[in-house]
């Protein structure tokens, strides 16, 4: 029987590391962990050439989830009892996975080995997929998902944005997707491996617009022709496939379906200042040929650009939040144990003063994201508030993390501590587009 690379790549090392010259001259371990590599790497690229995405049933319509205007535009701060035991399941993934985990994620600029299988341990990407696709969701929740991201976040903003990107992406395909992209990407969310996907808005650029974008798609025949570059885009490296947005030329901003291995697109990783744990990278579409069904909504509900824009900022919003409030917890702590001149140092008032800052900021951007939030969920207007509250979580998310890192002085700068990693997220998200969608 023929074998296949892989298992011919495996036969060969092991009769190698069985060699009994390779233990004389003590290179067993050496080969033995290249062994290791070559299995773990082996499998990946089997896996991502092996992901195929085919309809598992035939959808008549769209699966849409029930949204009722309201007149008011008040919000209710409780969180209901389901919303808490999310929230509960966040944050204890976040303090017992994903806080420990940072320091090495953020250095390899990838998530450790492992983490995705942990990460589909918790279901979310079930809670973003109706029921009648596999999922268990019945309603789309906004505020939850602003919930989840922060806590997420909480425990670290890259590894967060790793795994909710994802799930951004399903959350697209079920407002706009057509009933068969719905029937072709959807159901794969619920597997055990889910596939790794992501919103690619961003390019690379300064002062980027995402309303005035240069990557641009045109009418070729039967399909499209996608020309352009995107950066900032989370598991750029290793995505199944992406969300891609494009000035459609004669009809405005649309997104694209775009899967890995398409011909002409080339996937770079690029790790950028913050949020390296997401595994940032930067996508070429080089004359990309896409089939007519690869733009989002295939003409039966046109994506709203606009409100995936704003609902992308809220997403972030929601990680900057959390990530903000992490800073707040850990200097009130440092400040309070640090002792200079035989007192806390937060017993000195210009230090009471900043933390104090910090808590009204952190606040601050909670209640105008949570707004935002609450708006998009009830079906009113919300364009307003997701920019005040971009505009606010971008400003004051990087004056937190300066301030944190003041407070620390000295330990601010070294890697000991995790408020100079922050202060680096915190820079980062506050120039990102895309890649998260609530």
């Amino acid at each position: 029987m023929s074998k296949n690379p892989i298992s011919a790549s495996l036969s060969m090392l092991n009769r190698f590391s069985g060699s009994p010259l390779v233990h004389r001259l003590g290179l067993f371990k050496p080969a033995q962990a290249v062994a290791h590599t070559a299995v773990r790497e082996g499998f990946k690229a089997g896996a991502a050439v092996a992901r195929q995405f085919k309809a598992v049933q035939k959808l008549v319509r769209p699966e849409r989830f029930a949204q009722t205007t309201r007149a008011s535009d008040l919000f209710d701060l409780n969180v209901s009892e389901e919303q808490q035991m999310i929230r509960d399941m966040a944050q204890r993934f976040a303090r017992e996975v994903i806080r420990p985990a940072a320091i090495k994620a953020d250095a390899a600029c990838a998530a450790p080995e492992g983490f995705d299988a942990q990460l589909s341990e918790l279901g979310l990407a079930q809670l973003a997929v109706p029921e009648t696709l596999g999922g268990t969701a019945t309603e789309a929740s906004v505020v939850t998902g602003v919930l989840v991201a922060e806590d997420l976040a909480y425990g670290d903003l890259g590894l967060a944005l790793a795994a909710l990107a994802p799930i951004g992406v399903a959350n697209a395909l079920v407002r706009w997707g057509s009933a068969d992209q719905q029937a072709r990407y959807l159901p794969a969310f619920t597997e055990t491996t889910p596939p790794k996907a992501s919103v690619a808005i961003t390019e690379p650029r300064p002062l980027f617009d995402p309303n005035e974008m240069r990557t641009r798609a045109t009418i070729d025949g039967d399909g499209f022709l996608l020309k352009g570059e995107k950066s900032l885009v989370p598991l750029a490296e290793n995505a199944d496939f992406l969300l891609v947005a494009a000035s459609l030329v004669g009809k405005g901003p649309r997104m694209f379906i775009v899967e890995r291995d398409t011909p002409g697109m080339k996937l770079v990783a690029d790790p950028a200042l913050g949020a390296r744990a997401a595994s940032l990278g930067r996508v070429v579409f080089d004359d990309v040929r896409l089939p007519s069904h690869a733009i989002l909504g295939e003409g039966v509900d046109v994506c709203d650009f606009g409100e995936l824009v704003d609902l992308s900022r809220i997403a972030l919003c929601a990680l900057s939040v959390g990530t903000a409030q992490a800073v707040l917890d850990y200097t009130i702590t440092y400040c309070n144990d640090r002792q200079a001149f035989g007192e806390p140092i937060s017993h000195r008032q210009a230090v009471a003063f900043m933390i104090a800052n910090i808590g009204i900021e952190v606040e601050s951007m909670r209640l105008l994201t949570w707004r935002a939030a609450a708006r998009a969920q009830q079906g009113l207007p919300f364009h307003r508030e997701a920019y005040l509250a971009r505009v606010l979580c971008a400003e004051k998310g990087m004056e937190i993390g300066t301030n944190g890192v003041q407070l620390l002085g000295g330990h601010g700068f070294i890697k000991d501590h995790p408020v100079e990693r922050w202060y680096r997220d915190l820079m980062a998200v506050s120039v990102m587009e895309g890649g998260l969608l609530l």
